[in-house]
């Protein structure tokens, strides 16, 4: 049997660890509460930024009388990739993933032999 003395101290260590876990608890709960308001702060940004792409989706009823920027030569020779980041709060890995994906994106148009424009 353990003595008095081993299960008060593992007593003390469980009610440490307890203070711990809902420390931790509480700080996981702010940085959702945060991560939720920032998105719902983006939602605005989002949904003019769908509205720009529609209006410009039905603003092309024909190929021919359509803007060249929009449709191209039909070629497929160019690929112009316009790569949006942030600059607000700690968004480092935000823009570090961007990042990475828009390489990828780069070296598989570039293993297609094909010309790439970047707009940053």
């Amino acid at each position: 049997m353990a003595s008095l003395k081993f299960l008060r101290n593992r007593i003390t260590s469980v009610k440490s660890t307890q203070k711990i876990t809902k420390a931790m608890k509480m700080v996981a709960a702010a940085k959702l509460r945060k991560a939720q308001q920032n998105a719902e702060n983006a939602r605005p940004y989002s949904e003019k930024l769908n509205s720009i792409i529609l209006n410009l989706k039905n603003s092309v009823n024909d190929i021919d009388s359509a803007p060249k920027l929009l449709v191209g030569n039909q070629k497929e020779e160019t690929h112009l990739c316009v790569v949006l980041s942030s600059d607000r709060g700690l968004c480092g890995g935000f823009n570090t993933n961007i990042c990475r994906k828009a390489k990828i994106f780069f070296e598989k148009v570039i293993e297609q032999n094909k010309k790439l424009k970047i707009i940053v």
